[in-house]
């Protein structure tokens, strides 16, 4: 399946931003238009993404302080938005967690991190990942998007 990245609209805004360590993408418009066309396949629209990418220890306050979750994640989803199509988001990823489990995983950091991107982005557009059968689907929505990020 392809995808004419041309089309897609520029209405809504996809922001990254780092809290607690230096990291940025290297290529933001290509993962910016990546991202609306996962959303646009999946027949939602974006209003406002952000990205907040941050350390363990961050992520961690974040996860206790909201969620009461005393535990280490990669991402943490807060939908903004009371739509169901038309999406808003604060993306928090941890850039210690990408870096642990490319490591386990044996993948290059690259394509954990868009693995983990994109998995907040479909949580956003209504795939769960809490039973086997959820995270089957997840996984396989996950690596069809993977195959659609345009090559640098």
């Amino acid at each position: 399946m392809s995808f004419d990245f041309e089309d897609l609209p520029l209405s809504d805004e996809i922001h990254f931003e780092s809290e607690d360590t230096g990291f940025s993408l290297t290529h933001p418009d290509v993962f910016r238009d990546w991202i609306r066309a996962t959303v646009v396949r999946e027949g939602k629209s974006l209003d406002v993404f952000t990205f907040i990418f941050c350390s363990d220890e961050y992520l961690h306050k974040v996860n206790v302080e909201y969620l009461q979750h005393d535990t280490y994640t990669d991402i943490i989803t807060f939908p903004l938005s009371d739509s169901d199509t038309r999406l808003e988001s604060d993306i928090f990823i941890s850039i210690d967690r990408i870096k642990e489990n490319a490591r386990s995983f044996n993948v290059p950091f690259e394509h954990e991190l868009k693995r983990v991107i994109i998995h907040g982005v479909l949580h956003l557009c209504g795939y769960g990942d809490k039973t086997e059968t959820e995270k089957e689907e997840m996984r396989s929505k996950e690596e069809e998007a993977i195959a659609l990020f345009p090559a640098s």
